[in-house]
């Protein structure tokens, strides 16, 4: 357990200090520990009355009575579950008051009954939308601008999202609350933020404090790399190795084991992927991930585009940074396999039929086979994918996780602007001593469009990527995505070409 106040030292301030402010993270991060210890660091200084509850038991309430009488039972609940002293609890009863102002005049009375200052923490706050959301938190902000009226001192709205999406939540109309946002009150939106490498290093190794078993450092790096710091991410990947994979306390953790950890995460799909990568289809959603995809970049040119960006991010499925990509690794290969599945299923290729001899994959049988296959299904493969413009990267990608199916592993590089897809299989083997060693195979995916042909600059893109492999040879494939572009029996075709740097490369028209 890494110290979760450490995370957001500003909080504790703000709520001392009489703020109203907004914490947020994609699920799974540590919001609820956060706010939990939060509100228990405040009570322990004896100056505050604090209480954490969660908005979910009124999810799905859509009558604005019984959600505020829903909202404020689970108030006076968590009063009790927090050790709020008897004489700062909320009265019992609730002043009565018709629908639309219960929590106003609820609240109210709880802050003149307190002998001390109310912090307020609603737990999954974005988990409310529509009428009910409009009303609490209107009902928040008019208590909260009142110079006369007594009122919780701090209140802190946790959830996914920062507060300028709740005008979505609430039904995307900010007109119906006169203003950009339905809490413009707050004064800040803190956000629990990824681990550090460094954080990830401390984590694992209480892990050996206690148990005596070592994490070595590659594996370590390797759960950071896969990772990027995700919180739930990196315990799952430490549970897998110990307990579900079961290593011995005596077995030190190597990077092999790490990989086949994430490996085993992408495969299941656990709760905490299913329900992210079930956004993939959303319309703002597929607006950013499609042309990362296919290297592109999104239209940046109407009013939903800084919406759409807030949106994704914070749901975490991409960076916070430029190039604009998926978060980490392992998202990053959830979205294509699961975009690319039912394409899987319509391949039929045995994947013990592309191994050589000595364990190694027949790329040549693989880019024939990919070819074969796609003069046949272009067209119709084309046409019916949801993600219309990815449609031939991930045909092909579906096409390698077909073949390679568990027995190397894939490694895909894509962000928007990049104009091109890099990937790399790993195939492990055994060489001719007899010793484990790694296949390296590397190709480089682009489109041709009418703005002309993209070989002369993938080219040169390619070299790159293989310098940073340090692989002397690799594929090029261009997809023909012109209107005037001839059939595709027509237009396959394979060359051996030289990029700039000397490199002979495999160039393949598609």
């Amino acid at each position: 357990m890494l110290e979760p106040l450490g995370r957001l030292p500003e909080a504790q301030r703000y709520a001392e200090q009489g703020k109203y402010f907004v914490i947020h993270a994609p699920r799974q991060s540590g919001k609820t520990t956060t706010v939990t210890l939060l509100t228990q660091a405040l009570n322990a200084t004896g100056r505050y009355a604090a209480v954490r509850f969660s908005c979910e038991t009124i999810k799905t309430v859509e009558d604005i009575g019984v959600a505020e009488e829903r909202l404020l039972t689970a108030l006076a609940d968590a009063a009790e579950d927090f050790g709020v002293p008897v004489e700062c609890r909320p009265p019992d009863p609730w002043p009565a008051s018709p629908p639309g102002r219960l929590i106003f005049r609820g609240l109210r009375a709880w802050a003149k009954r307190s002998p001390l200052p109310l912090v307020l923490l609603f737990d999954e706050i974005d988990s409310l939308t529509g009428s009910v959301l409009i009303e609490v938190l209107g009902q928040l902000r008019d208590g909260a601008t009142s110079s006369v009226t007594p009122f919780p001192h701090s209140v802190v709205l946790c959830g996914l999202r920062n507060v300028r999406d709740y005008k979505a939540a609430a039904g995307g109309d900010p007109s119906r609350l006169g203003t950009a946002s339905p809490f413009n009150i707050s004064v800040a939106a803190l956000r629990v933020g990824d681990f550090g490498f460094n954080e990830v290093a401390k984590l694992y190794g209480q892990h050996t404090e206690a148990t005596g078993q070592v994490f070595e450092a590659p594996a370590v790096q390797r759960a950071f790399e896969a990772s990027q710091g995700q919180p739930w991410l990196v315990n799952a990947l430490a549970r897998e190795v110990i307990e579900v994979m079961g290593v011995p306390a005596s077995d030190p953790i190597t990077d092999d084991l790490m990989d086949q950890a994430v490996e085993r995460l992408i495969r299941r799909r656990d709760t905490h992927l299913d329900s992210l990568v079930s956004r993939v289809h959303e319309p703002r959603v597929q607006r950013m991930i499609e042309p990362m995809i296919t290297g592109g970049d999104v239209k940046a040119d109407d009013d939903t585009y800084d919406d759409d960006l807030a949106y994704v991010r914070d749901l975490g499925l991409v960076t916070r940074s430029r190039p604009l990509q998926i978060s980490n690794p392992i998202y990053q290969e959830v979205i294509i396999r699961l975009l690319s599945r039912r394409l899987q299923d319509a391949i039929d290729a045995e994947p013990r039929t592309f191994l050589l001899p000595d364990g190694r994959l027949d790329t040549d049988r693989l880019l024939r086979e990919f070819l074969a296959f796609w003069k046949v299904n272009a067209g119709i493969l084309d046409n019916r994918h949801t993600y219309h413009e990815a449609a031939c990267h991930l045909t092909f990608m579906a096409f390698l996780q077909r073949v390679v199916n568990g027995g190397g592993f894939i490694d895909r590089e894509y962000a928007l602007g990049r104009k091109r897809l890099d990937l790399t299989i790993r195939k492990p083997y055994i060489d001719e001593d007899g010793c484990r060693a790694m296949q390296w195979s590397a190709y480089e995916l682009k489109v041709r469009t009418d703005k002309g042909d993209p070989v002369p600059d993938g080219l040169e893109q390619l070299d790159g990527y293989l310098d940073s492999l340090g692989l002397d040879t690799g594929t090029l494939l261009v997809f023909d995505r012109r209107k005037s572009a001839p059939p595709v029996a027509d237009r396959i075709s394979v060359e051996a070409v030289e990029s700039p740097a000397g490199r002979k490369v495999t160039l393949v028209r598609a």
